[in-house]
């Protein structure tokens, strides 16, 4: 892998519609500029983006989890997604993401029974990506349907691929649309 770029944010709410949030709702987002082998051709055999994605999913889930600043076990949510420069193709992205990233990712946080989100897309330099997030053990939660967004100014370039983890320690500030509370998650499935 050809990492280029590593880029973290954080983003703490402490207050929302004049409303105080305590604790201050926290979540932090990692992000790697790495440059793409396919760019340019065809591939059957896109392993060597699955492979890196492993990688990505321990070093972004690191860095993400430093950036949040807590232990792992406080980490309530995740999500994860993909922005593929113009030579390149989504399926890259999905070769990133799916085959291999999640585990990784899984191990730095102490486990997550749900889905880990994921958007795919294809962008240019100043390109916005998406983070989706959602709650790591129990997808029906909807107190943490949520999402972060970054955009960078020099990728990624027509070679290259911006790949990015997020985190959440908590769901989104004042959440009152019901559903599955943090609280009464069994995290058997997934799901509930």
């Amino acid at each position: 892998m050809k990492l280029r770029l590593i880029i973290t944010l954080v983003e703490e709410t402490r207050h929302e519609m004049g409303q105080e949030i305590a604790p201050p709702a926290r979540r932090a987002l990692a992000a790697a500029v790495i440059e793409n082998p396919f760019a340019g051709r065809y591939a059957k055999d896109l392993s060597e983006l699955a492979e890196t994605g492993a990688e990505l999913g321990r070093i972004l889930g690191e860095e993400a989890l430093g950036a949040l600043g807590c232990a792992a076990s406080e980490v309530q949510g995740y999500g994860k997604a993909a922005l593929v420069g113009e030579a390149g193709e989504l399926e890259h992205a999905a070769a990133l993401l799916h085959p291999k990233l999640g585990a990784p990712l899984r191990d730095v946080l102490g486990g997550g029974k749900a889905l880990v989100p994921s958007s795919k897309a294809m962008g240019g330099p100043g390109g916005v990506i998406d983070v989706p997030l959602g709650h790591k053990d129990a997808a029906y939660v909807r107190s943490h349907f949520d999402g972060m967004r970054l955009q960078l100014p020099d990728g990624p370039r027509a070679n290259e691929i911006l790949v990015a983890v997020a985190l959440q320690m908590g769901g989104r500030p004042n959440p009152r649309v019901g559903g599955l509370a943090h609280e009464e998650v069994i995290g058997a499935d997934g799901l509930r």
